[in-house]
């Protein structure tokens, strides 16, 4: 009866004083309930059973229109200034070359030259003399004539195919941008060079630097073999177009053999170009990471790669060769 006495002034002095809402009038009802639980016999004992329970009922005096002004602002917060999200420890800055760099002038320049030297310097190897003397007075000016048209030719051809491998994967680049995560691209565009710097610094072991510059280099030498693939590739599809479509005179009655015998040459020649452009970047990616590790990094991994992109066709060759050689 004591406790029903209690509970009985409490609301009537909450009654006089206040308008509470509905939910506060219930959470104080069951907080006096629950004080009234406890026997006033047992509370020497045992210690006070008054639990403590705080409401709030700020929410009771917001109206319609406040919350609708909130939300309003926050909508016109969101759509005007958009949110800036905190980056992550690694920002994928990708910033791809010019589509035509391949024509700038210096890039132009040494491709040039390269191909100039590479077709001019055999040139410049001694020759066995003749045997006839009176011959070799006739034909030294047709036979020099013959020499250096013959290699400028040739080095047009190199210069153009080298222009359009850097063309290529300057395509390839952009589709790669486009069509693939901005991580993967990231490191199929990264600067290898400056990346194997980066990892010289973090205090790896051999084996483990060895392998990380060797998988960054894999990555970012691909488009370039993908780009030569293409290109090579290419260049077979249209010479096997040509000879089907212009036939030479003394052999147009075997057009149908031809037919066969030139798309199963076509099926391998694609199938040696992929061979050798595989071997390629393996090769390259095997000695960017070994002479990265003999000197400079950044240096080492440009050596490296240019040596083993080279080396990898000829061992290649080699081993078919006498795998060839020793079926035959």
């Amino acid at each position: 009866m004591a406790g029903i006495a209690i509970v009985l002034d409490l609301l009537k002095k909450s009654h006089n004083k206040h308008t509470f809402h509905s939910s506060s009038s219930l959470s104080s009802a069951a907080a006096l309930s629950a004080v009234a639980t406890a026997p006033f016999a047992s509370r020497f004992l045992f210690g006070s059973f008054e639990p403590r329970v705080a409401y709030c009922d700020a929410a009771a005096a917001l109206d319609d229109d406040y919350l609708a002004a909130i939300r309003k602002m926050s909508a016109d917060a969101l759509q005007f200034e958009p949110p800036t999200y905190i980056p992550s420890s690694k920002v994928y800055n990708i910033q791809p070359k010019p589509l035509f760099s391949a024509f700038e002038f210096r890039a132009l320049a040494m491709t040039t030259v390269r191909s100039l030297l590479m077709f001019y310097l055999p040139l410049l190897e001694p020759k066995p003399a003749s045997e006839d003397d009176d011959d070799f007075l006739n034909n030294a000016a047709e036979e020099r004539r013959a020499d250096l048209i013959v290699p400028l030719k040739k080095s047009v051809k190199q210069i153009a195919r080298e222009t359009t491998v850097v063309t290529t994967r300057r395509v390839l680049e952009r589709l790669a941008i486009s069509y693939v995560s901005q991580r993967m691209a990231w490191k199929l565009l990264k600067d290898v060079p400056q990346s194997t710097l980066r990892k010289a610094g973090r205090g790896w072991s051999t084996h483990v630097y060895i392998y990380k510059v060797s998988q960054t280099t894999l990555r970012g030498h691909f488009l370039g073999i993908a780009a030569s693939w293409t290109v090579q590739v290419g260049i077979e599809i249209y010479r096997c177009v040509v000879r089907y479509v212009k036939p030479k005179p003394e052999e147009e009655g075997e057009e149908q053999v031809e037919i066969a015998e030139q798309a199963k040459d076509l099926g391998n020649k694609v199938v040696g170009i992929t061979v050798r452009c595989g071997a390629s970047l393996v090769f390259a990616a095997i000695g960017a990471g070994i002479c990265s590790c003999l000197m400079r990094p950044s240096t080492g991994q440009w050596i490296g790669c240019a040596l083993g992109d080279l080396a990898g066709p000829m061992v290649v060759s080699i081993c078919l060769q006498k795998t060839l050689q020793a079926d035959g």
